[in-house]
Parts: structure tokens; sequence; C-alpha cells
């Protein structure tokens, strides 16, 4: 019987043409308080109020901090509907951009225990005035007396999450518990919000919220985003698709092992970096004999190029290319903006068809050689691995329903981005047997609907059976089905940015949408908040009414996304 082939419906959970600008529809940018969702799909929990509201004072402030921010929400609190500011708002970030902005985070906190995902963000300009407010803060929870003392215990919280998820006895790191108020399903939960980290042939990122006055679990989900004496040295290797790379690694004489010198994947040339590491794990699942992430890789010469070697190098070479996009193209040093060491694990498992970002770092998959080489190939697959890793060090977007769409959508924007030959991504990774049932690369931003979705996803959606470009198009997906339309919805992202990107470059493109991502959006934002906070990042740096605001505004409005 011929073998048929279908893509994984959630690879790479994680995870260019320019054309003239030409005359297009201008619309207005709507000034007001958003409170509604771009539609019905998924609405926000009873009490959570999103908003995006610009323009809004004229005098100047003695500063730009948190205690201004806050004052200043104080005065209009009847605008905001935040009746206690003072009380329920706490500093989270205080960060100063590129164009002279100031933009102060609060975190929602009902005697000191956080809201989940609930947070505000006050904008000032070079003058210290308040431009825009965005964010999401729920009323409820700051008007209802609500016990914020747990019943249960830390340890048997953990001991609950890890029995709920199935999580073997090995984990990649300590779990971690956070105690927070959980607005779910019309309700708000005290709950110990709990982070399991484990590998084997299902790896999971897992969060967990447990109740913590009862034990029960009330919702779970798995975040895998599926994308010294070390001397420096110049190496060199062949990649997966045959081609030659320099390399930046490093040697070390090891006299206590009296194996000689050795040289390494670790790069540690750049000033301000921990390094670029990149592991071996030797096709075991890393909760086994070998722990992850695996062996420093390591070769007798300086010269990588026997066929075992392809993936590492690719995904050594791939990690620096994208470090230095960010660090070139928005100032970015390294995926936490701090210089974090950034981690490749090449050779997970056996014949393993994806790629993931867990929580830590990049692991990629050798593929089965019939849907998929070896996943390190692509430039754009390493791009969007790390855009998760940036995504989870600003916004923050919750992994799940719209936010988690946008979290899946910025991943695969920055692969195109970063990797500027074409609108596609993963183009680079298949293997010949999906190219020859026309499946030539994972998704396309420029045509979504080239390519079909899993049958289990097609009765959700509008009957196609394909990949949305349009809300009309939408995919109403259940929480249990691709964490509710997190790779299948977020191609409608995709496409908007797109259209973005053919009227005014990727360049342009990319300083919009990384404004966006680190300045305006919050863990709940949905599609309608990524809009206002985008045309808004295009304003701030290119101006209001500008062809690039106009562009911003018009890949929406072609996606039925317009307000």
């Amino acid at each position: 019987m011929k073998k048929k082939y279908v893509i994984p419906a959630a690879i790479l959970s994680s995870s260019l043409l320019i054309a003239p600008l030409t005359d297009f529809p201008a619309h207005a940018i709507d000034k007001e308080i958003h409170t509604e969702a771009v539609s019905n799909h998924k609405a926000p929990v009873k009490g959570n109020k999103p908003f995006f509201v610009t323009d809004l004072q004229s005098e100047k402030q003695p500063a730009t901090n948190a205690e201004t921010a806050v004052e200043y929400l104080k005065k209009n609190k009847h605008k905001y509907q935040i009746e206690k500011p003072e009380k329920t708002l706490r500093v989270k970030q205080v960060k100063k951009d590129k164009v002279g902005m100031t933009h102060v985070r609060l975190q929602q906190t009902k005697n000191n225990v956080p809201v989940e995902g609930n947070q505000v963000i006050v904008h000032y300009d070079k003058n210290n005035k308040v431009t825009a407010v965005n964010g999401e803060f729920n009323e409820k929870i700051e008007e209802d007396q609500i016990s914020t003392d747990p019943a249960l215990s830390i340890d048997k919280s953990v001991a609950l999450a890890e029995q709920a998820v199935k999580a073997p006895e090995e984990l990649v790191s300590p779990p971690e518990t956070e105690l927070v108020l959980y607005p779910f399903e019309e309700e708000v939960y005290l709950a110990y919000k709990v982070n399991l980290n484990f590998l084997g042939e299902k790896p999971g990122n897992w969060f967990v919220y447990i109740d913590a006055n009862n034990g029960q679990v009330i919702d779970k989900y798995n975040a895998l985003m599926h994308a010294n004496g070390f001397i420096r040295a110049s190496g060199s290797g062949i990649g997966v698709l045959g081609d030659h790379r320099k390399l930046h690694i490093t040697h070390k004489n090891d006299k206590q092992t009296g194996e000689g010198t050795k040289f390494y994947l670790y790069d540690n040339s750049h000033q301000g970096l921990e390094g670029i590491f990149t592991y071996d794990l030797k096709n075991q699942w890393g909760a086994g004999e070998l722990a992850f992430p695996g062996k420093l890789y390591s070769n007798e010469s300086a010269s990588f190029k026997d066929e075992y070697d392809e993936a590492a190098v690719d995904a050594h070479y791939n990690s620096e290319e994208v470090y230095e996009y960010f660090l070139e193209e928005h100032d970015r040093n390294s995926i936490d903006g701090e210089g974090m060491a950034i981690k490749s694990t090449v050779h997970f498992g056996e014949n393993y068809n994806n790629a993931f970002w867990n929580g830590e770092q990049m692991t990629y998959g050798d593929g089965d050689g019939e849907f998929f080489i070896p996943l390190s190939a692509g430039l754009d697959v390493a791009a969007h691995e790390m855009t998760h890793g940036v995504t989870s060090h600003t916004a923050g977007l919750r992994y799940r329903f719209q936010s988690g769409a946008l979290n899946e959508a910025f991943s695969d924007i920055f692969g195109a981005l970063v990797d500027k030959e074409d609108w596609e991504v993963g183009e680079d990774i298949m293997a010949d047997a999906a190219k020859a049932s026309g499946r030539t690369s994972l998704r396309s931003l420029s045509n979504p609907s080239k390519y079909p979705v899993g049958e289990e996803y097609v009765p959700y959606g509008d009957g196609s059976g394909m990949y949305p470009s349009h809300m009309d198009e939408y995919y109403d997906l259940p929480r249990e089905l691709d964490n509710g339309g997190v790779h299948i919805n977020s191609s409608i992202i995709n496409h908007a940015a797109y259209l973005t990107g053919e009227k005014i470059g990727k360049d342009k493109l990319g300083q919009i949408y990384y404004r966006a991502l680190t300045v305006y959006l919050t863990p709940n934002s949905d599609f309608s908040n990524a809009r206002s906070a985008l045309i808004q990042s295009a304003e701030d740096i290119y101006g209001e009414g500008s062809p690039e605001a106009q562009a911003t505004a018009y890949g929406y409005d072609q996606v039925g996304i317009t307000e």
C-alpha cells in the first residue's frame, strides 16, 4: 500500500520580496477604548477589560516612572475603571526605547497576588507626556472579596500537577510554582501555576493550574513551542544542504582526560553574550543515559564535515545569524535582551519530525528523511524558535487561542524577516516525499490557503479545510485542539504582515512588529489588540498618517481585522 505522508499539525510549536509603495485605501485610526475582540470567538473572561487608548494627555509629567504612571491612572480611574490603581497595580518593568519613549508596565494584583495575564502599560513620549495606555484589567477582581490565602501546600500542588500531565521523574529543571489569581471560564480561582519541563518521546513545557484550596486541576496546557579554558578559534563545516559554513568555535586541551585538544561548537566571540552553544543528544530522548541538553558538540579538528556533523553545523551557524539580526536591527542582545546564552541541541530522538523552544533553548529533530530532513537546516526555523524566546521575555503572549496564535505568528513573521529570500516558513527542511506531494514549505505567509489543515480541524472552519487568510475563515477551535488554534489561526496574522511588508519592505515591517511585541502587547492580547499595537508602533517610528502606518492598517483591513 502506498504510504501517505501527513504533516504534523503542531509542527514547529514555538514556530522576501520588497514591493514599492502603491496607492491603497487609507483608514482613520480609531482613538477610542477598545473593549471588544475582533470577533466573538473566545470572548474575554467576564470582568476582563482589554483596552488601547491613544492621544491622552497634553500636560508634561514630572517624571516617567511607576509612581507617576499610577498617579495618572488614579486621576483617570473612571476612564479605565481601575478604582484603586495604587493598591492593585505593581511595577513590573520600566523601559526607555530608542525613539525616546518610556513604557511603564504594571501587573494587576490582589493582596499582592498577581492576576494571571493582566497587565497595564502606560506610555510616555520623550517630553514626559502620556501618549497611550493599553492592556487588560479585571474590574471584578478588584471589587470582589476574594481570599488569597491558599489551603494547599506548594509541594502538594506540584505533585498534583505532575500527576495531571504524567510527568516523568526526571525533569529538565526543577518545577516552578507561583500563586496567582486565575480568571477562567467566567470564574476567578486562587491557583498555583506549576510549570513542568520534561523531555522524552513526548516532551512538554506544561503549565498546570491547581486550585490552591481543593487541589483540583483547573486548567493545563502544553506551551512547548515547536521552534572554561576554551580558546577562541575559527572553524568551518558543511551544512545539511551542502552549504559551506564559517564557524566561530573554541578549542581546549583537557589534560585530565588525556584526549588532547578538541574543538567545540561553543562561540565566545561576542562581547556581552554568554555564548552560543550547540549540543549533541546522539538520537536519545534526553531522559535516559545521556541527560539533556546532551554533550557539547566536539570534533578532533576545526573542520566539521562529516555527515553526522551537518545538523550541528547548521544549528550553530543559524543561531549566530539570528543573534546578529536582533542585535543589528533591534539592538537586542540575545533572547532576553541581556546577553543570555543561546543554546541548541541537535539529534534529538529518532526520526523526530519537529523542532521546539522549551522555554530555555532550541531543540531540533533529524526528521524522518521522507517528510523532513534535519530541521536545523532552516534559518527561518531557528529564527522562529528564538523569537518564541524573545516573546517569552517581552509580551509573554499566552499560548492559547488568539494570544497563542499571535505568539506563533510573530515567530513565523520574524522567521521570514531573518530569512529574507521569500515569504515561506520551512522551505529548506522539506524532504523529497513532501515536495513530491506538493508540500514545499511548512506555512506560507503570502498564500496561507495553499496548504490544508489536519482533518480533525476541518469541522471548526469554513469547510474549505485550508489554512485561513481572513477572519471569515477563522477556525473556532476548542482548547484541546491546537491550544485553540495557535498554529491554524496564526496564518491570518501572517498574511496581514505579508500584505504590509509588500508595501513597505521587510526592514520597516520588522521595526514595526518588533516594537509592538516588546512595547505594547501583553499576555492576553488578541487580534484586535495586535492591530492597535502595530498601528501605534508604526506611528511612533514613522509618524501619524505615514505610509507605514497606513500600510499596517491596510494589512489588517484586508484580513478582516478592522477594529
